[in-house]
């Protein structure tokens, strides 16, 4: 069997890319990417702020937040009546900030994320992460 053989998800064959496109579905909507933005900046919002947020009615970011919580990309916590939502690793992040770095350079011209790399290494970085 292969279960002793490292498994690399980033080759052309790997068994993760049909999962990753799944990903990708579930981040093709605006709202959710917007949830996930605003869980970014936040760490952890109820439904009504992220509502309030996103300028949303509540049932429907619970809907959207549903369909996140399934996918694995936000949990939740309970606390009494209320659950809050926050992001369950980093990874729905950074494909939301590279999608949008990508967005920016369709406009043409220099992206306002590469206006950090005449800076150092570390302070490029910085600048990158911080415009996202």
């Amino acid at each position: 069997m292969d279960a002793d053989k490292p498994i690399c998800g980033r080759l052309p064959d790997s068994q993760y890319v049909e999962l990753a496109v799944e990903v990708f579905g579930m981040l093709a909507d605006a709202t959710r990417v917007r949830i996930i933005l605003a869980l970014r900046d936040a760490g952890e919002l109820s439904v009504n702020h992220l509502a309030d947020i996103l300028d949303k009615q509540p049932a429907a970011v619970s809907q959207h937040l549903a369909k996140l919580r399934l996918a694995r990309i936000v949990a939740t916590r309970q606390d009494g009546q209320r659950v809050f939502y926050r992001l369950e690793n980093e990874h729905a992040s950074r494909l939301v900030s590279d999608a949008i770095f990508q967005a920016e350079h369709s406009l043409g011209g220099t992206p306002r994320h590469h206006h950090g790399a005449a800076a150092s290494g570390a302070e490029a970085v910085g600048d990158v992460e911080a415009s996202a």
